[in-house]
């Protein structure tokens, strides 16, 4: 009150004066006491709004603020794995690489037969009649007429086949009157083919041929097959009645 009483016994003075010249006003500094977006408030003003208790006119308080990144807590465990995806789409393809190095030498390879060629041929035949014996007969041959590289064992009656491809063979033989002629035409252990004749009051000539794929190592060969009748085939010293040939025809490709 009475910094109130003395400002008004100032001005009632100065009023009654009529200075030539009118001093100069004291200017009084701002000082911030607020937030950058509110006005600043000077010094006279903060006492007045003191002294007088106005609303308008009292000092706004400032909140303090707190730094986030020191609350930070620590770094908690890993979780469980999750479920894979859906595959994606398959990318486009990459461009070729560079050559790798030549890679060392391999070992030799088996030694090869010393008659294996590409080409296979046989015909050879029987001037002796041969009758059944025994359930199944080895059936054997005397001549020779082509025996390409040996391939035909004239020894045990077989072919060798040395050269794996395709082969014709065909059989021929002469039966013998009143006796039946069975025989098979033998790849391995099995029957490939079957020449037949009945029983007859005259004996013909009968024929037999097919084709057969053979892998190295198959044997082909006649054998006679002895049923409830006599089986024979006839032949004679002066002249050849049975014939047995082969020859390949195409070799496989390796």
């Amino acid at each position: 009150m009475r910094a109130v009483i003395l400002l008004l016994l100032l001005s009632t003075g100065n009023a009654g004066s009529q200075p030539d010249k009118e001093p100069p006003r004291r200017r009084l500094a701002c000082v911030r006491c607020c937030g950058p977006s509110e006005q600043p408030v000077s010094i006279f003003s903060q006492r007045s709004a003191r002294m007088s208790g106005h609303p308008e006119y009292s000092v706004p308080k400032v909140q303090p603020t707190i730094d986030i990144t020191i609350l930070k807590g620590e770094k908690g465990e890993m979780g469980e794995r999750g479920f894979p995806g859906a595959a994606g789409k398959a990318g486009e393809r990459g461009s070729r690489g560079l050559s790798g190095r030549k890679g060392q030498k391999g070992q030799p390879g088996p030694q090869g037969h010393s008659c294996k060629q590409l080409f296979a041929a046989f015909s050879v035949g029987r001037r002796k009649p041969l009758h059944s014996s025994d359930y199944f007969q080895h059936v054997t041959f005397d001549t020779e007429f082509v025996n390409l590289y040996q391939h035909f064992n004239m020894f045990s009656g077989k072919f060798f086949c040395y050269v794996p491809g395709i082969y014709y063979f065909s059989l021929n033989v002469h039966t013998w009157n009143f006796k039946e002629t069975y025989v098979h035409l033998m790849r391995n252990e099995q029957a490939a083919a079957i020449l037949y004749a009945q029983p007859s009051d005259r004996s013909i000539m009968q024929s037999q041929s097919l084709m057969l794929e053979l892998q190295e190592g198959d044997e082909v060969w006649i054998r006679m097959f002895k049923r409830e009748r006599e089986n024979a085939i006839y032949s004679e010293e002066s002249d050849v009645y049975i014939v047995f040939n082969g020859h390949l025809i195409k070799p496989a490709l390796e």
